[in-house]
């Protein structure tokens, strides 16, 4: 028979929780926050927005669908609570409606969605951080919200993950600890002294790798690049971006004087996921210039959390760093985050007639030096 101590526990911490909530709404799956039963919008299909009515019904309250506050400019609705709009679903909303809502992919064929009706009145913690956890799962900001009565006792009679909203207010607050699980040598075209360390974070999310040059000393600034992932860019060769030519630029300036760090963080798109992104170059395709084309999704014109590179950094024994960076704001994160940036190293490379609007748009709105 199973013997266990008295202290040990096989309940879910909170990350954990948060990790189960997260991938609870990228395969469609409800959660319950608090008294509230909540649900991404792109994942939401037609027989559980029944369920959600239904619901909404029996409690006497409409049912809201929250979008952030660049999408509620997009579509015109009153956004009261200032970074976000609750609006409430009409009785007879189909799910094309719901998802119209969210995705401006018709948003030019189809402008008309409304009148939309916004509230004003009741809290909007819930959704805001309903609204984080879509973003964390790499989904369109967007969620349905259903009150629902003793929301714990709701949640485990109909088998769904159930999270306070004091205590997901406050992990969704911070960056999750990273562990290096691995390291190894990896001569590489640039320098046969390379190795490899990779970092996972404990709420299960994206691994970050560490790729270092030579034998950099900890005491003394060393030459860094954080460099977010571009399946598109890095791997397939786009025009698109400047972030391949950037990568093995940084790359070869390191092999060149024989060492340096460059963090390869899994925060494509600006942290918005790939297929965001695709929908983003979708948007810009319609004519939109890149920062537009995030707004009119919902997201910020950066969603990355640089604390994740400066932990990595920490973690490995650097205080002090050369940054290869075109953008003057990563340097005040960085320097926000304890690390000491004693100069800026431009990289610039990768000009294309297919990036120019791109390149002139990050200058121009985002403060890039190009």
């Amino acid at each position: 028979m199973l013997q266990m101590a008295g202290s040990m526990s096989l309940s879910p911490s909170i990350s954990e929780l948060v990790a189960r909530a997260r991938a609870d709404l990228r395969i469609g799956v409800p959660v319950v926050i608090g008294d509230t039963l909540v649900m991404a919008a792109e994942t939401l299909k037609a027989e559980r927005l029944t369920e959600f009515q239904a619901q909404s019904h029996e409690q006497g309250q409409p049912l809201v669908l929250a979008i952030t506050g660049w999408r509620a400019e997009t579509l015109k609705a009153v956004a009261y609570d200032g970074d976000l709009a609750r609006i409430a679903l009409p009785a007879d909303a189909s799910l094309e409606w719901v998802i119209s809502i969210a995705d401006p992919a018709d948003d030019l064929h189809h402008p008309m969605k409304g009148p939309l009706t916004s509230l004003r009145e009741g809290e909007a913690d819930t959704a805001r951080v309903a609204l984080q956890l879509a973003k964390a799962a790499r989904l369109l900001p967007a969620a349905l919200l259903c009150p629902v009565k003793c929301g714990k006792d709701f949640a485990a009679a109909n088998g769904l993950t159930f999270v306070e909203l004091s205590a997901l207010e406050g992990e969704l607050a911070h960056t999750s600890p990273l562990s290096e699980i691995a390291t190894a040598h990896v001569p590489l075209t640039v320098s046969e002294a390379g190795r490899l360390h990779v970092f996972r974070p404990e709420d299960g999310g994206e691994e970050h790798y560490a790729v270092e040059i030579g034998q950099p000393s900890r005491s003394a600034p060393v030459l860094t690049r954080l460099h977010s992932a571009c399946f598109t860019g890095d791997l397939l060769g786009s025009l698109k971006c400047d972030c391949g030519p950037q990568l093995r630029g940084a790359l070869a300036q390191m092999g060149s004087e024989g060492e340096g760090i460059l963090l390869y963080l899994n925060q494509e798109g600006r942290g918005i996921g790939l297929a965001n992104k695709m929908r983003a170059y979708s948007l810009q395709d319609q004519g939109f210039d890149t920062v537009e084309a995030n707004h009119r999704l919902g997201f910020e014109d950066d969603e990355r959390d640089f604390r994740i590179g400066a932990a990595i950094l920490r973690d490995m024994g650097f205080s002090q760093i050369r940054l290869m960076t075109n953008n003057p704001a990563k340097v005040d994160m960085l320097s926000a985050c304890g690390l000491e940036v004693v100069e800026r190293v431009p990289l610039k490379a990768g000009e294309t007639r297919h990036n120019q609007d791109y390149l002139a748009t990050k200058a121009a709105k985002s403060g890039h030096l190009l």
